[in-house]
């Protein structure tokens, strides 16, 4: 390979590299296995180092994956916060510690658990946390005070008032709260979170902090970044004052004098991972004293005193023995693969997903498969490949009917996803009957899968409302049901009717609309009537709303079934108003006036702008027409702007629209 085709190579690496980083720390999406990442960043590494010429400044060999999100306020690092070199071998660890014995005499190192999270600061003045911020660059992160505090395992004011202290942590889902919410998203067919890490990630960078509180992160403290009023001189003692402090540590770490000691430690900790309740994607090694450290230094990237071992994924060969086809809550065929069992990081599996039709025909996937299995980000088991096919077989297919029902099976609208065409299959309705009463949902206590399949099988109900018309003595009709048992489903299903609307759009089940889609269209309408009138181009208008969410909401309320049960909500007596919205106001100055809000605003959400409008009588659109009275036009407004400008429509900046509401309030002073 000559000189051009080396230049080509790295240039190609790096535009990768570049666009996986984009992929994984800011949109905590990963397209590629951290493997796979490892090895693309590692092939660059050892060009650069051959070719030093062509090693670019830029180059992300260079510098931390991230950058700061702009939905966050950014936080300068006054200690940056630095990756660590990745190593692959034993070899490599052996040359990492020889290079330290060329700078330092009689070094000693910590070995911990690498923990696969996200990493942050956390600063405190007098023992109070006052600041938060994800790692960002290195230089520059985000501000996440607010979401940060939400993580029940940090402290929120330490045991003794340390002057000032800034710790290094890496925020983590357990293996239990990522595997309770990807049940959730698949139940709601929503996009699921590929591992803990992304899970954690897109938890903790959420806007609303009450969604991270949702979410169940927790954190493990490991380093002291900064400190004042307390002396600590190695790396083993600053652990032991994070713990007297009141932080959670890392729950294990090794003090080791030998390369050998520590390939010992590595492999230890490599054999826990499958026994762990938290992901590790490697082990760290740390010189432990401080004096020492500073000899060494650091890269621009990298500190020299530490290296990170990376552990590969576990992959292994089984018999694909069956696949077994599930409809889900809005009908779609979900095929699942069943396996002769192995044991794989840790734990035995025997089923993985085989997500569509597409994913399959790839793969040319058969009965009686040989294929290769590994766990993503060491968690859920997915098929990697077909090593070999079983003499005779020929390629799955989809059923052409619902397994469930024996309906006509299709795909819409360019979907990978088949759907079965019958909305009275009985596999979708008890799918939607689950999803009704499930906690996000209407919550409706003590009604789990087992009592609603009873239920079903003494056909006391076929659809979720037939729920409001169960009596005490139907409910004691089923198989070992006490009295007690019985009042209290009764007095469930009864508290359940004065939920918050949010909550019955969501337990409606309405494709493509999840729990925060549904309280934003609560937030937006406040009544299921005014939610079932609205036009796609109204629900568009909802910051977070796209064409899609929005003409499916459409779709489902126009309806001539759904109509009937809009109706039937009524008469059964369940709430049907959002009863966390701020009262309307008495002074209705936008009575009769029509806005559309367009482009970025720097003061307000999109969705908070229009709840003042109703709030004071107006109304919403979601396009520019005649009927418009008022564009509300912020940074970098389109079409709609232009457009408003050609129909001469009265177009009002974020302080005109302030003003026009202090002049509510003058009024209201007035008038009072």
């Amino acid at each position: 390979m000559d000189i051009n085709e080396i230049k080509s190579k790295a240039e190609y690496l790096r535009s990768q590299i570049w666009y996986h980083n984009r992929k994984y720390y800011n949109e905590d999406s990963p397209e590629i296995s951290d493997y796979e990442y490892d090895m693309l960043l590692k092939e660059l590494e050892n060009i650069e180092a051959e070719y030093p010429q062509l090693a670019a400044a830029d180059s992300p060999t260079q510098r931390v994956g991230g950058d700061a999100a702009e939905k966050f306020s950014p936080v300068v690092h006054t200690v940056p916060m630095e990756s660590l070199h990745d190593s692959f071998s034993h070899q490599e660890i052996r040359d990492f510690d020889k290079r330290v014995r060329e700078a330092v005499s009689d070094p000693v190192y910590v070995v911990e658990p690498k923990i696969d999270g996200l990493s942050v600061s956390a600063e405190y003045r007098n023992g109070i946390f006052v600041r938060g911020s994800t790692r960002g660059d290195g230089s520059v992160g985000e501000d996440i005070t607010e979401n940060l505090k939400t993580i029940r395992s940090l402290p929120m004011k330490l045991n003794r008032p340390v002057p000032f202290l800034e710790v290094r942590g890496e925020v983590y889902m357990s293996i239990k709260s990522f595997e309770e919410l990807t049940a959730k998203q698949e139940e709601n067919e929503e996009k699921t979170f590929k591992n803990p890490r992304n899970a954690a990630a897109g938890s903790l960078r959420q806007k609303d902090a009450k969604i991270t509180k949702s979410r169940k992160l927790d954190i493990f403290v490991f380093n002291v970044q900064q400190i004042e009023g307390e002396a600590i001189d190695s790396h083993k003692g600053s652990l032991d004052l994070l713990k007297e402090l009141g932080f959670t540590v890392l729950p294990f770490y090794h003090v080791c004098k030998s390369a050998e000691e520590i390939l010992e430690k590595i492999d230890e900790i490599g054999n826990m991972r499958g026994d762990l309740s938290f992901q590790i994607d490697g082990a760290v090694i740390k010189l432990d004293n401080l004096s020492q450290r500073q000899v060494l230094g650091s890269t621009s990237k990298f500190p020299k005193w530490a290296e990170a071992y990376k552990y590969p994924p576990e992959e292994k060969n089984t018999e694909l023995l069956d696949v077994e086809v599930n409809v889900g809550r809005t009908g779609v065929l979900t095929p699942t693969a069943v396996f002769a069992p192995i044991t794989l990081a840790g734990t035995t599996v025997s089923r993985a997903t085989l997500h569509n039709s597409e994913f399959i025909a790839e793969k040319d996937i058969r009965i009686g498969d040989t294929v290769r299995l590994r766990k993503a980000g060491e968690i859920i088991p997915e098929v990697v490949s077909v090593v070999s096919h079983k003499e005779g077989s020929v390629p799955y297919r989809l059923p052409d009917v619902c397994p469930s029902c024996g309906s006509p099976v299709k795909y819409e609208n360019g979907e990978a996803a088949l759907r079965c065409t019958n909305t009275d299959c009985p596999a979708q309705l008890m799918r939607h009957m689950i999803h009704f009463v499930s906690r996000d949902a209407m919550d409706i206590d003590g009604f789990g899968e087992k009592v609603l399949h009873a239920l079903a099988e003494e056909n006391l109900i076929a659809s979720p409302f037939d729920l409001y018309r169960l009596t005490r003595e139907d409910i004691l009709k089923l198989p070992k049901t006490k009295e007690k048992s019985a009042d209290n489903l009764i007095n469930a299903i009864e508290k359940s009717k004065g939920n918050d609307l949010y909550r019955l759009i969501f337990g409606l089940g309405i494709r493509h609309i999840g729990n925060k889609a549904a309280k934003l269209l609560s937030d937006r309408f406040r009544t299921l009537d005014a939610v079932a009138q609205a036009k796609a181009e109204d629900i568009l208008s909802i910051e977070g709303f796209g064409d899609i969410m929005a003409q499916s909401v459409a779709d489902y309320f126009s309806l001539d079934k759904t109509k009937e049960i809009v109706k039937e909500i009524h008469e059964l007596g369940l709430n049907t108003v959002n009863l966390s919205a701020p009262a309307k106001t008495d002074n209705n100055i936008f009575a009769g006036k029509t806005f559309v809000i367009t482009g970025t605003l720097s003061g307000y959400k999109r969705s908070e702008a229009a709840a003042i409008i109703e709030k004071f009588g107006g109304k919403v659109s979601g396009s520019v027409s005649k009927k418009t009275d008022y564009v509300l036009a912020g940074e970098e407004a389109g079409s709609k702007l232009t457009k408003a400008q050609q129909l001469g429509i009265n177009i009002i900046n974020e302080d005109d629209f302030e003003r026009m509401q202090r002049e509510v309030s003058d009024s209201a002073g007035v008038n009072g």
